[in-house]
């Protein structure tokens, strides 16, 4: 074995056991996370309290904190932040751009308008809201899409066109609002994005959408792995570059849809976490992704109770939180790319 091979394989072994550590930190985070949340709220829990309503008690007020509230409000919380993170992972890598998010480019924007429609003008159909919210998503990406082509589609046309397309939607949005002026709170609500009073039903509306989206990304992390290295390499390694990337802005619209449709149009979360976890664990995409799921997991659930605490008894939407720690960091980016300019 030659001194560079030497060399290469202690690096490799390095960088392995770096990544573990990593997993393994992250997972406490988000475990930790996960017991906060549920201690902590208008009325505050003991461990020994949580401990008897997870597993002993069949009755009494903290079995109905736990189950009823606080753990139902967690499971919605882990898969919102899981959708959002894996569509902002997804469409940074597509457009190789850390400024990509579901927000930012206007994804998220198509399916809240579906969805507000949905909530606020036909009511009786709600049972379409997470479809609704996904052809909404999809649609703002197909117009989008051709928007930026010519002679193929750059990243960079992509963005732009998506950042115009998104003001055009709140504008939608804003006459919404003035259509329906007696509605005006629920869709102020959910233009900030929130998880108060999320149940079991909010759970089980999106989790199949979820569970399909996590699934195709994870399983297709080698490709987009492949796309991050640009068109030219993409297509000598024989892979059809636009039907690819056509097939994961899909797979991140689905994801979005999920999240709008249950949580509003939560800004900041496709940004914050895939571009940290790149940071933390390098750009390939079958450990990012999975990095992306946990830290967003516990990223979504501490921002969640943190709202429900800072002004007691009245709560502060999570979507506020995230926007306080979304705009500074997206503003870094920028200049960021301006030195990088």
């Amino acid at each position: 074995m030659t001194v560079d091979s030497k060399n290469n394989f202690w690096n490799l072994r390095e960088r392995a056991s770096y990544r573990c550590a990593a997993f393994v930190v992250l997972g406490i985070f988000a475990v930790f996370a996960f017991f906060i949340s549920l201690r902590m709220g208008s009325l505050d829990l003991s461990w020994t309290g949580i401990f008897k309503a997870l597993f002993i008690e069949d009755s009494g007020i903290n079995r109905q904190i736990i189950w009823n509230i606080r753990l139902p409000r967690n499971v919605v919380a882990v898969m919102v932040g899981v959708c959002l993170s894996l569509s902002g992972a997804i469409l940074q890598g597509i457009m190789r751009n850390p400024l990509a998010s579901p927000n930012i480019i206007g994804v998220s924007a198509g399916g809240g308008l579906l969805a507000i429609i949905i909530m606020i003008v036909l009511p009786q159909y709600i049972v379409l809201l997470v479809p609704a919210a996904f052809a909404g998503a999809v649609g703002t990406t197909l117009v989008i899409y051709l928007a930026a082509w010519k002679h193929g589609v750059q990243p960079m046309r992509l963005i732009l066109a998506g950042v115009a397309v998104a003001s055009l939607l709140g504008a939608c949005i804003s006459a919404l609002m003035q259509f329906y002026p007696e509605r005006v709170a629920g869709i102020v609500s959910f233009m900030v994005g929130g998880l108060s009073a999320r149940t079991w039903r909010h759970a089980a509306m999106i989790w199949p959408y979820a569970l399909l989206g996590t699934g195709v990304a994870l399983t297709g992390a080698k490709r987009l792995n492949i796309l991050a290295l640009g068109d030219e390499i993409a297509v000598s390694l024989g892979v059809n570059v636009e039907l690819t990337r056509a097939a994961f802005i899909a797979v991140s619209s689905l994801l979005a849809a999920a999240a709008v449709s249950v949580a509003g149009l939560l800004g900041f979360v496709g940004l914050i976490v895939p571009h940290t976890m790149r940071l933390v664990v390098g750009s390939d995409y079958r450990v990012l992704l999975p990095a992306c799921i946990l830290f967003s997991s516990g990223l979504m659930m501490l921002c969640d109770t943190l709202g429900r605490m800072v002004i007691q008894p009245a709560e502060l939407p999570v979507g506020i939180i995230m926007a306080l720690l979304g705009a500074p960091f997206f503003l870094y980016l920028l200049r960021g790319k301006k030195h990088e300019n």
